[in-house]
């Protein structure tokens, strides 16, 4: 088998910008990505992450909130949101693409979201707190969107300074 662990893509990567495809019933390999992502996603350390931050194009986000206690990882396949709350919730958030990047981000507080799973089989839930921003956030990126696309021009160009300037200076010798 080969290694599970994908490299992630980093900001400025154009590959985090793209609309990622809907999964299809012809795609194979699927759940084998899934378990990358999952065994990627424990690794880096971090509690989502999306196929595009792996460099595949597909609507598929792997998801565990706790995984310091009992893990509960969650896959969903073309997640979407249905509905959402007019109440906003501010929370900090970080993204394994901007590494060390943290910003507080509103976002709905509660949103209801539909997805299929690795069997096909749709299912529908309501999801808030920490979760349901994780969810917010990983579904951004199938569509191309960042958590500092959340924030103001300034709040978000110093950050992508900031990890510019981080990522020159680790690359040096």
């Amino acid at each position: 088998m080969s290694d599970p662990i994908l490299p992630i893509l980093l900001v400025p990567d154009s590959r985090l910008r793209a609309r990622a495809r809907a999964v299809s019933p012809g795609d194979t390999g699927i759940a084998e990505l899934a378990e990358k992502m999952l065994a990627t996603m424990y690794k880096a350390p971090g509690i989502g992450l999306a196929a595009p931050q792996v460099g595949i194009g597909l609507r598929l986000i792997v998801v565990d909130v706790h995984p310091d206690e009992k893990p509960d990882p969650r896959v969903l396949v073309n997640p979407e949101i249905i509905a959402e709350s007019r109440e906003t919730a501010v929370r900090e958030e970080g993204c394994l693409s901007l590494p060390g990047q943290f910003a507080d981000v509103a976002r709905p507080a509660v949103i209801k979201l539909r997805w299929l799973d690795l069997a096909g089989a749709r299912h529908e839930m309501e999801a808030d707190g920490l979760f349901g921003v994780c969810l917010q956030h990983e579904i951004d990126h199938l569509n191309g969107v960042l958590f500092v696309d959340h924030l103001s021009a300034l709040k978000r160009n110093m950050i992508l300074r900031k990890l510019a300037k981080e990522l020159k200076a680790k690359a040096q010798p």
